[in-house]
């Protein structure tokens, strides 16, 4: 996905499984995305800084912290704040979603992850072509 001026837009993917993130940075990036990938949650917070993402992708069952307390402390400093965060869990209950949403983040979306309907997620977030 370009941004207006040719840029693409930059994804962080913080996932801890190494099949699942390999399998969706490649799908990402052939659907036009850079990705940048987190392997826990600490990592997600720092990267969310460093990296400068458009938007992130927060597995929720993370090591060192979870991805509920990471998009807490991401969406608590100003640098990153209003980078959305989208929570991708295989925990599919309304209570789930909920807790994702109390944390900060701005939507949710359940594994295992279905491309097209993720992708609808993320362009409706990502900021105006």
């Amino acid at each position: 996905m370009r941004f207006a001026g040719g840029e693409l837009a930059k994804v962080l993917l913080v996932e801890d499984n190494e099949m699942n993130r390999d399998m969706l940075s490649r799908r990402l990036t052939r659907k036009g995305y850079v990705v940048v990938v987190a392997k826990d949650g600490l990592d997600g917070v720092s990267m969310a800084g460093s990296e400068a993402p458009d938007i992130i992708l927060m597995d929720m069952s993370l090591p060192e912290i979870d991805g509920w307390e990471a998009t807490r402390r991401i969406k608590r400093a100003p640098e990153t704040a209003s980078i959305p965060v989208i929570a991708l869990t295989a925990h599919a209950m309304a209570s789930d979603r909920e807790k994702a949403m109390e944390a900060g983040c701005d939507d949710f979306d359940t594994k295992p992850v279905e491309l097209s309907r993720l992708l609808e997620k993320m362009e409706k977030l990502l900021p105006a072509l």
